[in-house]
């Protein structure tokens, strides 16, 4: 499987809920499960069968967690060359030409874009347009608005 690019805040806050699932909700779950089949008769019992998909979900998500660290190409931009190019994990400041807006954005992997956050997945069409341009540049990046022209402020390694 193709290595998926992935920041280090990205990868810490993925073990992080992986060590929430697994050393606290599991447990949890598990002892929920115990408790509710003391209750007798597992047909009609309401809290056993939420307990149970209570544990398939965590068990799901800890499945899917462990798969996409496995797969994580994780990128430190703080130890790249700070040469004025937008790559994976920067933040870059954009100037709107037209509006005169600016707008920040982090380049960074699909389970981490948030674009209330700022972060958007390098995927994205504005990302795509961005890497390997300087600061400076004008890029044309197209939305579903229409085309729109930012000039490239500044690209920080944070």
């Amino acid at each position: 499987m193709n290595k998926v690019p992935m920041t280090v805040h990205g990868e810490q806050a993925l073990r992080q809920e992986l060590d929430q699932l697994k050393g606290v909700e599991r447990p949890q779950v598990i002892a929920a499960i115990a408790e509710a089949r003391e209750h007798g008769d597992l047909k009609e019992n309401a809290e056993y069968h939420a307990a149970r998909e209570q544990q398939g979900f965590i068990e799901g998500r800890i499945q899917e967690i462990e798969g996409k660290l496995s797969n994580a190409q994780v990128i430190d931009v703080a130890k790249m060359p700070k040469n004025g190019k937008v790559i994976f994990g920067v933040t870059v400041e954009l100037l709107n030409l037209e509006t005169d807006e600016e707008v920040s954005y982090r380049i960074v992997g699909e389970d981490e874009a948030s674009i209330k956050d700022g972060k958007i997945s390098v995927t994205s069409p504005i990302a795509r347009a961005l890497i390997g341009k300087s600061e400076g540049d004008v890029v044309n990046v197209r939305t579903p608005g229409g085309d729109v022209e930012y000039e490239i402020s500044s690209v920080e390694h944070l």
